[in-house]
């Protein structure tokens, strides 16, 4: 039986409350990179087969319904945090940053979000939070795919700019290939230096410098 994946932005329509953005991230996980926030809107009448958790996606699938999106949406938002913020203020409040950042990118001011996980903190649009809810909202997990795609995009880039650390390949994710690179070459620009086992690995070095 296929899932009703509408029935939270079905719920908002039904109160005439037309413009629901779902929000959701990519990249809170790695230990190198940013953490990227999408923020999808559709109209009522939009249906994408196909539309998923992103993480139940290939990458090609992922591309194909990227493309869906960017043009059938009536508005979409994304936005990163990168590792420097991200060190300084922790990962999750990073990520609440980069949605809040993904809402502004819209070129629509939505009525409702729904929000993968927990509310936004400080904002004054009304919300609803779906645990789990890239693979329960339409829009959600839309967002799910934008972001993915677009910071797998962002690593592919940093994969050319530090060859040496197979960011194609791992995203930024701590791989036991990955590990086994950073302790040799160190952690470069974009590791999240507080993040373990980086953290763990920079003390290491230092301590056998000492």
């Amino acid at each position: 039986m296929k899932r009703n994946l509408k029935i939270y932005e079905e719920k908002w329509w039904r109160k005439n409350r037309y413009f629901i953005a779902g929000i959701d991230e990519a990249g809170r996980g790695p230990v190198a990179g940013p953490v990227v926030s999408a923020a999808v809107i559709f109209s009522d009448t939009v249906n994408i087969d196909g539309i998923d958790d992103s993480k139940k996606l290939s990458p090609e699938k992922r591309e194909e319904l990227y493309q869906k999106i960017m043009e059938d949406a009536l508005a979409v938002g994304i936005a990163y945090t990168d590792n420097v913020v991200i060190d300084k203020i922790n990962i999750l409040q990073a990520t609440y940053l980069s949605m809040k950042r993904a809402l502004v990118r819209l070129k629509i001011v939505p009525d409702v979000i729904l929000v993968d996980g927990y509310p936004i903190p400080n904002i004054s649009i009304e919300q609803e939070s779906i645990i789990k809810g890239d693979s329960k909202s339409f829009s959600i997990a839309a967002a799910s795919i934008v972001a993915k795609v677009h910071r797998d995009r962002i690593m592919e880039f940093y994969g050319m700019e530090y060859p040496d650390y197979d960011f194609q390949t791992n995203k930024g994710y701590a791989t036991p290939k990955h590990i086994e690179i950073i302790l040799k070459q160190g952690p470069c620009e974009i590791h999240r230096k507080t993040f373990t086992p980086v953290k763990e690995i920079i003390e290491k070095i230092f301590g056998e410098r000492s």
